[in-house]
């Protein structure tokens, strides 16, 4: 079990806790760097929130849906994960890489491929959705979500290798996988929480179960389970 973090509009996020929205629409851009599914910022919640506020604000990435800036936090039962911090799942993308390379110079099309700077990850995505179909025609068991670690930003001080908005993200295409939900729609909430860390094994043991303003919704049946915008 893990604690994500999605960044959404308020009135999306109050409608998923008041149990209005129990199926929303799945991310399937072209671009999408872990895949198609739903996305969550993993154990970061001010990184939910400053995405949520720069899609309201029109920046990068925006699609004019975010009105006022909202997190949504969730207890995620990763599943049959593809853990892209580990040797065996990057072997995967490389036989991948090659299938989808070679389908398509048969037909002779052209591979997609990552975008300036590899923010927007058209070949990623398609690599990571060909693993998905080869799994799929194979018989073996589908992935309930990715997990991978993502470079952005500048560095955080000189000669660092760290970035400033580096950062390890889940897509989740199993929505049974996700929990729980419980809200956090102010940044002082955000820097006064994320750095807690409660056992996540239990649905209720949440960053936001103490606060007085907490809401948090048990989706633990299947018919329950929730999807989110990316």
């Amino acid at each position: 079990m893990v604690l994500g973090f999605h960044g959404c509009d308020q009135r999306l996020g109050e409608s998923v806790l008041a149990g209005r929205t129990t199926h929303l629409q799945k991310s399937e851009n072209i671009y999408d760097w872990l895949g198609h599914g739903v996305y969550f910022w993993d154990s970061s919640p001010q990184r939910a929130y400053e995405f949520a506020q720069e899609r309201a604000a029109g920046g990068r990435n925006s699609k004019g849906d975010i009105k006022t800036p909202f997190v949504l936090g969730a207890v995620i039962d990763l599943g049959c994960c593809l853990n892209l911090s580990d040797s065996s799942a990057l072997s995967q993308l490389k036989d991948a890489y090659q299938t989808l390379k070679d389908t398509l110079e048969t037909a002779g099309d052209w591979l997609p491929t990552n975008g300036q700077g590899k923010l927007r990850r058209a070949l990623d995505c398609a690599v990571i959705e060909t693993l998905h179909e080869i799994r799929k025609q194979l018989g073996e068991p589908a992935y309930d979500s990715v997990r991978g670690t993502f470079f952005e930003g500048q560095e955080i001080y000189p000669g660092a290798g760290f970035k400033s908005k580096g950062h390890t993200q889940i897509c989740v295409r199993n929505i049974q996988c996700i929990r729980a939900t419980s809200a956090l729609s102010k940044p002082d909430w955000i820097q006064s929480t994320h750095h807690r860390c409660p056992d996540p094994t239990l649905p209720l043991s949440h960053p936001f179960r103490n606060s007085p303003t907490s809401r948090i919704r048990n989706s633990a049946s299947p018919s329950q389970a929730l999807t989110s915008r990316s």
